[in-house]
């Protein structure tokens, strides 16, 4: 007889653990053994447990490539689910092998999984692992399908289980329509129930996302503050809805938002820090002229001077152009699609020294400036911050993170064998993505969420900015260097985001570049590998809707495109996100700061603007309250949280991983250090790019 010893480690969730009865096969290349049951009569398998067995066997195995883990019905429990994290096994040579798991088993079921060696297709020499990894995909290709979302975007994760009832509004009878009391908000957490075990949240997670949205929207409703359709009468009655946890950037918004240097600096260190370029020509429909800025720029220099050294910027908000507004709580509410241009000084402040609030210049489109009377200027800035709600919450953040992570995340799910090494790499990243879009889509785009009732532009207008902002997106511009360069902004001073960018981006790199490395010698066997060229080919056609013109490869042929590629996704699923998601309610919660809507038309005269008109054209109380809560919601500190670089679920196995795996961590230590060391000078720190605040993946 041949004695194994075996470990068995279930999940440290709080549901993670079974009472049904647990059996393992063990095959190895010289045989298999019988299906052997694993107990100690009933003490087994509780959350965060770690159970040891020995198995007998009439020989030995040989080298061992698969396990059967059965699950089957106990005889005093009803069926639960249970979470395996890895089983290892030891052989009476002393040889340990590992074998991932990590996933729910939810029926009475068999699951095989591989030994955890990392390997491609074209490592495969037994014909019975090449069946195993093909049967894998096969049954995951099945059961995830994708399903278009809208036409023109990502598409997603087809829930099969689920058929969103028919709604019919009825206002005098909010419970009618599916709202949480309270809450004006649709939440189809239906449509989350449905979600395969292995994508929803943990139990831990679920229950702080929900029960957080609670008492702050009961607060509100207990104020009357949800019921109120009128203006806001003073600024100061806006501090109200101002969330009782401050932060001391929040207070800054606040004390700052009306200054021309605080509204410069949120273009480079705020919540949408990538729309910026340099300007060297003035664009003819921006009629921008020297007597209208000179007392911006200072002496002894013009405006085509600035132009020539560099120094001017222009943010363009052209893809918001032509989409109509809707009404919102019985009044139509307006839009634009505005130009701004700025400054950066001798000091390296950001100035912005010219606002046009159309696409079109005339006479009823007066281009405003810091000399014009104060309510005008400060108008014509909001108007702006306005354009800026849209590009980042449904561009680059909504779009560019949560849509494009979620398309990367269903893909290497179906293309990739458990065993690949790029399933190993990107796996960690794409943790909870696909649950939060859920949530995402309820919450922002649904009838009766975010869009629909609290923005100017409405569930089809926030739509219809995605799609112009998908079918404009070009690979190179995912490569965050290049990205820095096409923009002009390489050099410019007091950029905190892209210094911090660049520093992750290259920690990122080097790791990938390593892996990569270690499991292709040479460019033939990236081309040679049909699984990556089939997960990359998906990604092409599902995510970015196969047009050619968007630059994204269709296969990958050599080992520095790999790199490349990998180092987008998992930056796009980790940094990219943070960069625009953490400093989210800290730059909203001042909503004057950051609105959703505008209730009065852009200006076409100066000098008409008031405190009172100021005040018209800001969001009513209602729809402040929705915006907030819903921010407030998707920007809290997410519980059942993994730092980039922190990987404790063990899906490499060997040694050289292992290693890149501690190299990436200690960087990223290392950054973290660096970026607190240079926010203890600034006046405002800049820290949404701190590794230690960057979560692994998307999910929040």
């Amino acid at each position: 007889m041949v004695t194994y010893k075996v470990r068995v480690a279930t999940g440290k969730d709080l549901m993670s653990g079974t009472f049904d009865c647990i059996s393992l096969t063990v095959v190895g290349t010289l045989g298999e053994s019988h299906k052997q049951r694993l107990d100690h009569f009933g003490r087994d398998f509780a959350s965060g447990s770690i159970d040891r067995y020995t198995i007998q066997c009439d020989q030995d195995l040989g080298e061992l490539i698969l396990i059967r883990l059965h699950k089957e019905r106990s005889t005093f429990f009803p069926k639960n689910s249970w979470y395996c994290n890895y089983v290892q096994i030891c052989t009476p040579a002393c040889i340990t092998y590992h074998f991932p798991v990590y996933q729910w088993i939810d029926g009475y079921e068999t699951l095989e999984l591989r030994e955890g060696t990392g390997k491609t297709v074209l490592d495969e020499n037994l014909p019975i692992l090449l069946t195993h990894r093909q049967e894998e995909l096969r049954a995951k290709q099945d059961f995830y399908r994708w399903r278009v979302f809208v036409p023109g975007l990502p598409n997603y994760v087809h829930i099969p289980s689920y058929h969103p009832p028919v709604r019919h509004r009825n206002p005098d009878r909010p419970e009618w329509n599916g709202y949480i009391p309270g809450f004006p908000i649709l939440i189809n957490i239906k449509a989350t129930k449905f979600l395969d075990s292995n994508l929803r949240f943990s139990a831990i997670k679920t229950a702080s996302f929900f029960l957080r949205l609670g008492p702050a929207s009961l607060g509100m409703k207990i104020r009357g503050l949800l019921d109120e359709k009128r203006s806001w009468k003073r600024l100061k009655e806006i501090r109200k809805i101002f969330p009782a946890t401050k932060t001391a950037i929040s207070e800054y918004v606040y004390n700052h938002w009306k200054e021309d240097q605080f509204f410069g600096y949120q273009y480079l260190n705020g919540i949408n820090p990538g729309l910026l370029k340099r300007c060297l020509c003035l664009p003819e429909k921006f009629p921008v002229t020297d007597d209208m800025v000179a007392p911006s720029l200072g002496e002894d220099t013009c405006l085509q001077a600035e132009l020539e050294k560099g120094n001017i910027y222009l943010a363009d908000y052209k893809i918001l152009e032509g989409i109509s507004a809707v009404q919102l709580n019985g009044r139509q509410q307006y839009h634009c699609a505005p130009l701004c241009l700025l400054h950066c000084g001798p000091q390296g402040d950001m100035m912005p020294i010219a606002i046009q609030l159309s696409q079109t210049p005339g006479p009823d489109s007066p281009i405003f400036l810091p000399t014009d009377p104060e309510w005008d200027w400060l108008l014509a800035k909001t108007w702006v911050r306005y354009a800026e709600f849209y590009c980042h919450e449904a561009i680059s953040h909504l779009l560019e993170t949560h849509l494009v992570a979620e398309a990367f995340c269903l893909a290497t799910i179906r293309q990739l064998p458990m065993c690949h090494p790029l399933y190993k790499l990107v796996i960690p990243h794409t943790r909870y993505t696909i649950q939060i879009n859920s949530i995402g889509r309820a919450l922002l785009l649904n009838e009766g969420g975010l869009s629909d009732r609290a923005m100017s532009l409405g569930l089809a207008g926030f739509a219809e900015v995605m799609c112009r902002a998908l079918a404009e997106t070009k690979y190179e511009d995912l490569y965050l260097p290049n990205d820095f360069i096409r923009r002009g902004v390489q050099d410019l001073p007091r950029y905190y985001y892209r210094d911090d960018c660049l520093a992750v981006w290259e920690a990122l790199e080097t790791y990938v570049s390593e892996i990569i490395n270690y499991y292709y010698q040479n460019d033939a066997t990236v081309e040679g590998d049909t699984e990556l060229q089939a997960w990359v080919l998906e990604i092409f056609n599902e995510c970015f809707l196969g047009r050619e013109s968007s630059g994204f490869p269709t296969c990958i042929k050599t080992v520095p495109e790999l790199i490349r590629y990998v180092t987008i996704i998992i930056y796009t699923c980790s940094a990219k996100h943070a960069a625009v998601n953490t400093g989210q309610l800290e730059y909203t919660s001042w909503m004057p700061n950051f609105p959703s809507s505008m209730r009065c038309p852009p200006m076409q005269e100066k000098g008409l603007t008031t405190e009172e008109s100021f005040m018209e054209s800001l969001p009513d109380v209602k729809t402040s309250c929705i915006v907030l809560l819903v921010l407030w919601t998707l920007s809290k500190e997410p519980d059942d949280k993994r730092p980039l670089g922190h990987f404790p679920d063990i899906h490499f196995v060997e040694e050289a991983p292992w290693k890149s795996m501690q190299n990436l961590k200690e960087r990223l230590t290392q950054i973290s250090c660096n970026i607190r060391e240079r926010n203890k000078t600034l006046p405002i720190g800049y820290y949404y790019l701190d590794p230690a605040l960057i979560e692994n993946s998307i999910s929040i």
